[in-house]
């Protein structure tokens, strides 16, 4: 089990392809910083659909992209610093792009 902890935005880094190449069904994503606000466009949606996928709220909070988040990504659940840490805890390894 990893977590993918995916930082910047798409346009930035090509991390969230990455990840999502080898990323296996019981890893989990987790977006920080610009990396929310690359997951708005239609097409990475789509290709995060039935992903285990974790948002940092504090960062989607800053760019004010919780109500968005929230109805495009339904599944996803919010985190707090300490609910990140947990998380982290719970994966055998964790990966950053």
């Amino acid at each position: 089990m990893i977590l993918h902890h995916i930082q910047q935005s798409s346009a930035q880094s090509a991390g969230l392809k990455l990840a999502l190449r080898y990323a296996g069904e019981q890893d989990a994503l987790l977006f920080s910083g610009d990396a929310t606000g690359s997951l708005l466009q239609a097409d990475w949606q789509h290709k995060l659909a039935g992903k285990t996928v974790y948002f940092l709220d504090e960062d989607v909070h800053a760019r004010g992209l919780t109500d968005m988040i929230a109805a495009r990504y339904p599944h996803a659940q919010l985190l707090d610093y300490r609910g990140w840490v947990t998380l982290s805890l719970a994966f055998h390894k964790v990966i950053t792009w």
